[in-house]
Order: C-alpha cells, then structure tokens, then sequence
C-alpha cells in the first residue's frame, strides 16, 4: 500500500516537517525508505547470482533509493513544501567506506541492473569499518586517516546469519548485515550482503592509519586493502579474502539446500561470479565443503564448482594478479591448501607449459590461474581488454579453453549518473525524448533528431553552466575550493596510478603554465580537476599527488596566471564528489597507456554528462570511439600494438624523449626553485628520476601529441555550434555503457537464472 512520507511521519506521531532539524528528516527518511522497501519481496527464482567482490563502492543512498522506489520528485516536493532542502538533507548521509575505485563502483552498479531487470543476484563481501582511508592533504602530501562511516541508524540490516570460519589456530564467528539493493520500480529486492565479526575494536589504530596488524580477531574487517608491503599485511589480505569467501561458500550451501538442492545439484541453484582475484579461495573452499562436509569426490566437486564458477579479468598489469606464497597459504588457511595443491595436480598431469599452472616453481599460487581452469566463464570488461587478453596476456589459456573466453564491456548505471546526479539535465532530456532511456538507454538515440538544432546547444550550454555554479557552490562550502564557473572544466578523477598518467596532465599544467608566463595566453580560463587516492605503499603514486598539489600552490596564487589558469586536486575523492564534479565538466581525461587500462566507467560517466573525451585507444575508449566517430572524440597517443610491441622489445627510452625540445623544460621544472620552495625536494627528484631514467609507462612518448590534441580541443571549445553537436552526439550513443545491458549479456549468456523457476 502506498503512503507519502507525510503519512509516515503521521503515524510515527513524529513533529511536522517544518519543525524538524535536517538531521531529523533525514533519520526519518532512511526509516520511511526501509519501511517502504520492506514492502519489495525477495527474489525466490531457483538460481541465484552470488557477485563477490573485495569492493562495493556504493555510494550514498537516499536518493538512489528514492529514485528506484519512484517517489524522489514527490518527497522533493514534500520538503519543499515545508520549506526543506532534499539536496541539504542529502549532505547529511554518510557515504558507506566499502570500496576505492572503479572495480568497486562497477559492482555497485552490478548489483542495482541485477534489481531492476528482476535477476535474482546479490553482492556478497565484507563490511570495512574504516574503508581504504580518509585522504587529507597535508604539507602538499598525501595523509590518511581511518573513515568511518558507520552509524547506529544506517542502511545496513542485521541478520540472524552468521558461520564459523577456521584458521590454522583460530575460528571466528561472522555476523550477516545485509543493505537493501532495491531495482528500479520493480517489486523484487535484492541485497548487498557484508560480513563482519563481532569482535573488531577501532583501539588498535594508533596514527593515521596504523594498526596492530597481528591481531586478527580484532582488525579482520577494520580496513579495505591493507598495506600489503610486509609479510604481516599480505597474511592479514589472506586472512580477509578467506573469510569472504568462506561465508559466501556457507550462505550459497545454506540457500540452496533451503531451496531443495542435494548438493550434487548446486550448479542448478548457484551461479558464483568472481570479481577480479580477490575472491578466488571461494573455488577451493566449495570444493573443500563438499568433499569434508557432504561426501562427494574431490573429482565430481571441482567439475561442480567450475560449471557453477565465472570469472571477471580487471586487469592487464602482470602485477595487479594476485600470487600468494603457498607457505603463506599454510600459515592462514592449511585446510584449502591441500585442495589447492590437488587442483594445481590435475593441471601439471594435464600441461606442461609453466605459464599455465597454479603453483609455479617458486612455490607462489597463482589464483588468476587456478580461476580460469575451474570456472566456466572468463571474462573481459571491455572489446580490447578481452583482445589483449586473448592474443597477449593469457593467450596460453585461451589456446587451451577458447570457449571460455568471452566480453561484456563494462556499463554504469544511469539512474545514479543521470537521473540522480544531474537532474536538470535529465529533465531536458525527457522534455526531448521522453522517460524510455531509463529503462532501455538505447533510447538516447532519439536525441539526434536534435543534432542540429541551436536552440537544444543553447540549453545544453546553460545546464552545463548551471552545473558548473552547483559544484562552484559545493567546493567552496565543502573544501574551500573557489572554482571559476566561466572556464572551461578539464577534469581527471581516479585511483592515482602511473599507468593512468596523471603525471602526463601534471606535465601540461607546467607546460600551460610557462605558455602563460611567456606570454601564450589561453582564449578562455582552464580550471584543471584532480581527484583520487594512492595507496599509501605506492610512493610514486604519492609523489605525483605532491607535484600536482605544490603546482596548486604556485599556479592558483600567482596573479599573473591564475586569470588563466587554475589546478585543483580535490580531498577525499569519493562518488559524493564524482556526482557534483562529473555534470560541471566539459573535457573527460582518459589518458592511460594504450593497452593498459582494462576499460575505466569514468570515461561513460562523463560522456552521458556531456562532457567530450580526450583519450587514448585504451580500454572501453576504443569503444566510445567506434560508436561517436573521429569527430566526436579526441584520440592522441601510440596504439596498444605499437606499445606491446615496445615492451616486448624494451624499445622505449624515456632519455631520449626527455631530451626533446618543449620536453626538457617542462620536466626539468619539476625540481626548479620555484617547486623546491614549496615542495619536498626527496619527492620531487625522486619523480623527476623516475620520468627521466624509467617512464615505465611512456609519459613521454604520448606528451607532445597530448598537448597539441588538448590545445586543438580548447579552441574547438570556443565554437559552440561545433562543440554541442559533439556533445549531443556523445549523450545519444552513451546507450551502450548502461549495466542493464551488461547484465543482460552476463544473464543471457553466461548465467541464465531465467530458465530455472
């Protein structure tokens, strides 16, 4: 039965609106929410979808919510009506610390496509107290402090749910807390599903975000990503991945014999699929649960795990795929390891080639490995990622299982990226074409019919500075941020990487910035956005974060330059942040190293925002690329053959690049009395270095075609007709990046829940 938020209140016998604190209504609203989902039945189809995955970076909650339940414009106007602010009473909500990047925010959008189109799916993994951390600059650095995030009224659900995990010397007992993960107006819910234990205690962070690392029963769920550099912290990732994947094996079993399944048949009742590496132990861990607790053979249990298993490859980086050492395995976990070493068995029985096996000779479990044997599905998440996997990365695997590998280019979910965070432009934008795009986005399409039409640029134009005034408003309240709405907005925000290259656009705001001082002065203000974490044992990655924020300093308080230029790096980057900046901006930097970035969402975020993509040919760029056409994105840099081929031949030396003209003095500054003044002179040598003598991941070989591409794309700026053609053509092919579409290609060809009743 439905009932407004009025309503509510009434029968709470609560105060009227007009009396209550912000604080208050928001309390209110998340118990209304609750109450209202609460009205959703569980989905019961016999197969379920158990999406596990070390992140879920979910995001705030209260408006998603109220969008899916379809009431948002109705509570909207009952605020207003009592003189209320639904976007203050937003600022209120703590944003939930349970992932860092895209892998976690792709998983958030995961779980709301499984909602709305009715799959009966659910995220499983655990609930961090204190997130990765809180990132605070200090001193130009980069400092972290816990996050906490975690209230006595929050959108987390406790449960009667919780299992005994046992480590070689201990066992923990979890507890089950589930967040609603409501579709969009459907009457089905899903739910996020977070284990924790009982017994964490915040007591054991001493600075910043140092902790007794040792103690596990207490800091098992205390931090996402643990500095895993020593011994200690690798032991804790294990002792957290295990533990993971031991609940979600237990609650997979529990659900399916609730349903009727005798085991033998749970490939019938439970789909797993693994997000990236961290939760591989969950293939053993089935295996060992059958064959101990339910006495099926080792044999029928892996072929029952690899039918019910699918894997999802994020990664390119050699590096980023996880290989414990066995004898840390032993020290953790010695009741999967004897499983481990008899799957590895059956693959060295069967293989000879090293590079295929899942303990190499160095003792180190390769987990990626032992994933593609014993799953089903192996999957890329975009059309380049999988061909470089295919052909480059794992191409001894794809020689022996061709079958198993497959697409699914990575989506978003626009509810939140259109509906949610840019409203007026999705009001426009139903004023144009209607509400079918959020059901079917393909429906964007539509807007080309407008392709030519001034008086739709016009518009276009105005919500974008609209856009612009809002985040100016929210950066100046929130981080003393003072944006200039007139400029043009030239944004990059994510994890801070080298292989992301924010040292490449660090390199243009000095290029831009000894223009300016020479005289070469832009048409139009640039304002440069940074926004992302390092993780605080990549050095490098915060050596970066210190050389763009000392330019901050220099730039934004030289009254020469800063009529022209400024550059921010925004603190404690997060999806709050995303939602605000990514509508204010017109050029969407995806500069990664071609063959190096598995896909990115942010490159879909910004496009179906308006927002015209400076990139390379990497990742899901190749694909935004072939859908908007030469015209309608700005591609600079080496292709991803040319840069494998450079890798395989050692045939890159940054020296020589370094050595250029327009090169030299560009990098040369980042050690010039003016950084040293404000800079730390060990950071600054140190990335000096590392971009002369190194350049691991080509800065220079793409800097001079990056800087012309982006001057090209400033003066394009300046024709508004040329510039907001563009962008209509980007939001109308945006239609593919939807997650409604990914999911249904995982439904539909890989998990197929739909045939079973």
């Amino acid at each position: 039965m439905s009932y407004n938020f009025t309503d509510f209140l009434k029968k709470k016998n609560e105060k009227n609106l007009n009396e209550m604190t912000n604080q208050e209504i928001y309390y209110k609203l998340l118990e209304y929410v609750k109450e209202r989902a609460d009205e959703k039945t569980p989905n019961k189809s016999k197969k379920k979808i158990y999406y596990i995955s070390a992140e879920f970076l979910i995001g705030k909650l209260l408006s998603n919510n109220l969008i899916n339940l379809g009431i948002y414009k109705e509570v909207r106007e009952e605020l207003k009506a009592a003189g209320k602010n639904l976007s203050h009473i937003e600022e209120i909500e703590v944003e939930p610390s349970l992932g860092n990047g895209g892998l976690g925010r792709l998983a958030s959008c995961f779980v709301d496509s499984m909602s709305t189109l009715g799959i009966n799916g659910e995220g499983v993994g655990l609930n961090y107290h204190c997130g990765l951390f809180k990132q605070i600059f200090k001193n130009n650095e980069q400092t972290a402090e816990p996050n906490y995030w975690i209230e006595d009224q929050s959108w987390l659900r406790d449960t009667n749910i919780g299992y005994e995990v046992k480590f070689k010397n201990f066992s923990l007992h979890s507890k089950l807390k589930r967040i609603d993960i409501l579709g969009y107006e459907k009457d089905t819910k899903n739910y996020l599903n977070l284990f924790d234990i009982e017994s964490i205690d915040y007591n054991l962070i001493k600075n910043g975000i140092s902790f007794d690392e040792e103690n596990i029963e207490k800091n098992l769920t205390l931090f996402l990503y643990p500095d895993d550099s020593t011994k200690k912290g690798e032991l804790l990732r294990i002792y957290q991945q295990y533990f993971m994947v031991s609940n979600a094996a237990r609650l997979i079993i529990a659900e399916a014999t609730e349903k009727g399944s005798n085991i033998h048949d749970l490939a019938d009742y439970a789909f797993v699929q693994i997000n990236d590496t961290h939760p591989s132990m969950v293939i053993p861990e089935l295996i060992r649960i059958m064959t101990e607790e339910h006495n099926i053979s080792f044999e029928e249990a892996t072929e029952i795990v690899t039918k019910m298993t699918g894997y999802t490859n994020h990664t390119i980086l050699a590096e980023a795929l996880e290989k414990w050492p066995l004898d840390y395995l032993e020290e953790v976990v010695p009741n999967i390891v004897e499983i481990i070493k008899k799957l590895d068995k059956v693959i060295k029985a069967k293989y000879s080639d090293e590079k295929v096996q899942i303990i190499d000779n160095q003792n180190r479990v390769h987990m990626a490995n032992m994933d593609i044997h014993f799953s089903s599905s192996v999957n890329g998440v975009a059309y380049l990622h999988t061909e470089i996997l295919k052909n480059s990365e794992l191409k001894e695997f794809y020689e022996i299982y061709p079958n198993k590998f497959n697409n699914k280019t990575n989506g978003i979910t626009f509810r939140r990226w259109l509906e949610s965070c840019n409203e007026d432009l999705a009001d426009y934008l139903k004023e144009l074409i209607g509400t079918g795009y959020l059901t079917d986005a393909e429906n964007l399409k539509e807007l080309l019919k407008y392709v030519d039409d001034k008086n739709v640029y016009e518009k276009l134009s105005q919500i974008k500075h609209e856009n612009k005034i809002k985040l100016k408003k929210y950066l100046q309240h929130t981080q003393g941020i003072v944006i200039d709405e007139n400029s043009i907005i030239d944004t990059q925000i994510k994890r801070f990487h080298e292989y992301k290259r924010q040292q490449m656009n660090a390199l243009y705001v000095i290029k831009k910035y000894l223009d300016i001082k020479n005289g070469k002065l832009p048409e139009r203000k640039i304002t440069v956005l940074f926004g992302g974490k390092a993780a605080p044992a990549y050095i490098i990655a915060q050596d970066i974060i210190h050389l763009i924020l000392c330019l901050s300093e220099i730039i934004n308080n030289d009254s020469e330059v800063n009529k022209y230029l400024n550059v921010y790096l925004v603190e404690n980057y997060n999806v709050g942040l995303a939602e605000k900046i990514i509508p204010a901006t017109d050029i969407s930097e995806q500069i990664s190293l071609a063959s190096k970035e598995a896909s990115g969402t942010g490159n879909m975020k910004f496009m179906l925002n308006g927002a015209l993509t400076l990139g390379t040919m990497d990742g899901a760029n190749v694909e935004i690329h072939d859908l908007v056409g030469d015209e309608n994105i700005y591609i600079f840099g080496k292709n991803s053959d040319d840069i494998i081929k450079l890798y395989e031949t050692s045939g890159y030396v940054s020296k020589d690049y370094y050595k250029q003209d327009g090169i030299k003095e560009v990098v040369d500054f980042i050690t010039s009395d003016k950084l040293l003044k404000v800079g730390n002179k060990e950071r600054l040598e140190r990335l000096q270095n590392e971009l002369i003598n190194k350049d691991w991941f080509m800065t220079l070989i793409d800097f001079e075609d990056y800087y012309n591409t982006k001057e090209r794309m400033f003066k394009d700026y300046e024709n508004k007709d040329l510039w907001y053609k563009k962008v209509i053509n980007n939001i109308a092919k945006a239609g593919f990046f939807s997650s409604d579409r990914t999911i249904a290609q995982y439904e539909n060809e890989i998990w197929k829940t739909k045939g079973t009743k």
